[in-house]
């Protein structure tokens, strides 16, 4: 019995077709990562009094939490109660309640701590500028001097821009003012220096004509 011969030209594009085609189900394989809706939460933030956590122990639904940070810095958890978060980073939270549970409870639990919600954050910029206001501070990263200006609306023309001051009030309610020569930072190459903190008052005066 003979078999029918095909051209060459007819079987080499049916070979690169099949070579392309994705493995069986591949269609189906979804990303994780890509539906999640939770945004991810830099391991670096630490967190602040109302801040909203989900803490998730991985195959532990009944230990999951939505707890809020107190006052006093702490959260409530099951099993392992008050837990001081004061000074901390998420990351080190994490490990920490993880060393916690893996102390008395589980075995290597793996624990996932996300901000739902943070607290809401700010620096007050007043005085010569075009918009005072409560400038919110980006939980994600930090804020410096001349990007809290410029969205406070930026100097107004009558600005000292000489002599911007940044009051800063620590925990135990001492205050302490620094003066900052704006135009200097805008021309050197250290316009990023002036990190500010929560919190902090931006008072831009008026120049003396």
């Amino acid at each position: 019995m003979r078999f029918p011969r095909f051209s060459a030209r007819f079987i080499l594009p049916i070979v690169i077709g099949l070579s392309v085609l994705p493995p069986l189900g591949a269609a189906e394989a979804v990303n994780p990562a890509a539906e999640s809706s939770t945004p991810a939460t830099p391991v670096d933030y630490v967190l602040r009094p109302a801040d909203i956590l989900q803490v998730k122990i991985y195959k532990e639904e009944d230990l999951t939490r939505e707890v809020s940070v107190s006052q006093e810095y702490t959260v409530s958890l099951p099993l392992i109660g008050n837990v001081s978060v004061k000074n901390r980073s998420v990351r080190q939270v994490e490990e920490m309640v993880r060393q916690l549970y893996d102390r008395d409870f589980l075995v290597n639990p793996q624990v996932t701590l996300i901000v739902l919600k943070y607290a809401e954050r700010a620096v007050n910029v007043i005085g010569s500028v075009n918009s005072p206001q409560a400038v919110p501070f980006p939980p994600e990263r930090g804020l410096t001097l001349l990007e809290a200006v410029a969205r406070a609306g930026g100097f107004s023309r009558l600005a000292d821009r000489s002599k911007v001051k940044i009051i800063r009030t620590d925990e135990k309610g001492v205050s302490t003012t620094f003066t900052i020569n704006a135009d200097k930072l805008m021309e050197s190459r250290s316009a990023n220096l002036w990190a500010l903190q929560v919190d902090d008052v931006i008072q831009v005066e008026e120049r003396i004509f």
